[in-house]
């Protein structure tokens, strides 16, 4: 019965993340391909030495977003002003244009010289949760670094992408590159609160002019150790969808009278049973054909008898690993709607809706030659997921169906809970390997053949 019960809570665990292993061997490189001229990803002291103090220096810019009204917006604008002090190669470069978008977001257009390649983008946000100074080892803007890591607010979200995308290409252009395939770079001012007035409208901008993008990648997942009991490697997940969100308010109409006569039933005792019963009954568990299910395939030859046995043979053991029959009239490929959680939250309550959007669609990811996905084998052992939280991307999905969203960091549970929380850091050596990481996606996006190019002028 224990070792049932073990089997199942390390089957539960794999339901809710839906990756895949990567062996630290093997490390963040798959196959190169054959016979195509590469710039190594090996760069000098000085430039290691350049490259971590730029990331310093971002994060002392306190870039918050407190609510979708008020920001730091001299803490924004200051931002730019140090893009183009710390990278004036890129603002140099004939063949990159660059463009401020809402005010405070950043579009660079990087021409490529062949026109018949269908563009792509890499995307990231420079906005910051707000950072309380309480119970930070140091303080959350001052970009310290100490025993291998640099600290602060945004050293994981974002800011790390936002240098590591500028810092790649900076070094590739230093070294005499000029992409074959155009791509854009989109740096948004407020993911944080929505991303109404950065990423939405530079995806309203390219789609006027009538952009659409081979693939689009963005932030959202790690390479997670230590997350799933029973798996002792490490695993990547490269994210091919995300959740939805909404914000539900309840509320309560009661006759009114005087609190010396409470009636047998108080409208604050109906409000704390309606919360209740949301966190007692959960969305119901929808595993079904997709990745999840390719996700779990893979992952299983990693875990010992029998857990191994089930995740393999999911054919035969898929009802095992429901845990539970779905009692709804949605297939079970269905994702879960605004709609489904405001019905979940009726009762004695009402539970008007409020600004939300339904799960994104999932991203293309079988492994054939030619995808966008296959590319990613090229730079890490992979397999996908779903992102449990939200990104800019879902701004962009009238410009491309294939939206992945990783970032090539080793990531414990401890590092994940400092993600808008306290003492929240980067080490030096993962901050290098995002930007080697990044260096050679450019690089292999200029070979790699999408299913279906489409040319468009930039």
């Amino acid at each position: 019965m224990v070792r049932r019960y073990a089997c199942m809570l390390a089957v539960a665990a794999g339901l809710l993340l839906g990756l895949a292993t990567v062996s630290r061997s093997k490390g963040l490189r798959g196959k190169k391909p054959q016979g195509v001229s590469r710039i190594p990803s090996l760069f000098r002291e000085e430039e290691r030495i350049a490259m971590k103090e730029a990331l310093k220096g971002a994060i002392q810019i306190p870039t918050v977003s407190f609510s979708d009204e008020e920001s730091n917006t001299t803490a924004l604008a200051e931002f730019g002003e140090y893009m183009q002090k710390v990278f004036p190669t890129l603002f140099n470069t004939s063949f990159i244009q660059h463009e401020v978008v809402g005010e405070y977001s950043h579009l660079f257009t990087v021409q490529g010289s062949d026109p018949t390649l269908q563009p792509y983008m890499l995307m990231a946000h420079f906005d910051v949760v707000p950072a309380p100074g309480e119970g930070w080892d140091v303080p959350p803007f001052s970009g310290l670094e100490r025993d291998g890591f640099i600290h602060g607010r945004g050293t994981l979200d974002n800011k790390n992408s936002v240098m590591a995308i500028l810092q790649a290409l900076k070094l590739l252009l230093i070294r005499n590159y000029i992409p074959q395939r155009s791509f854009f770079i989109a740096l948004g001012h407020d993911e944080e609160v929505s991303g109404k007035n950065g990423a939405q409208k530079i995806s309203t901008l390219l789609q006027a002019r009538g952009v659409q993008l081979a693939f689009i990648v963005d932030e959202g997942s790690f390479i997670l150790d230590g997350f799933v009991p029973n798996l002792k490697k490490p695993f990547a997940q490269i994210a091919v969808s995300e959740k939805g969100a909404v914000n539900l308010m309840l509320e309560v109409n009661m006759t009114p009278g005087h609190s010396s006569a409470p009636p047998k039933e108080t409208s604050i005792g109906i409000l704390a049973a309606a919360v209740s019963r949301l966190e007692q009954t959960p969305m119901p568990n929808m595993f079904g054909e997709g990745p999840l299910k390719i996700a779990l395939e893979q992952l299983g030859n990693e875990f010992s008898f029998p857990i191994n046995i089930i995740l393999c043979n999911l054919w035969l053991f898929q009802p095992l690993v429901d845990g539970e029959k779905l009692h709804h009239q949605c297939d079970d490929k269905d994702h879960h709607s605004t709609h489904h959680v405001q019905c979940r939250g009726q009762g004695k309550c009402n539970t008007p809706k409020g600004p939300g959007h339904n799960q994104l669609p999932d991203s293309p990811c079988t492994d054939c030659p030619g995808g966008t996905y296959y590319m990613f084998r090229q730079l890490v052992q992979h397999q996908g997921g779903t992102c449990i939280g939200n990104t800019d991307s879902r701004h962009y999905t009238n410009l491309s169906t294939s939206i992945y969203r990783f970032n090539p960091l080793y990531l414990q549970p401890q590092d994940f809970s400092s993600i808008h929380g306290i003492n929240e850091k980067i080490s030096v050596q993962a901050y290098e390997t995002q930007v080697k990481f990044i260096f050679e996606l450019i690089q292999n996006a200029d070979i790699f053949q999408a299913q279906a190019p489409h040319w468009h002028e930039l």
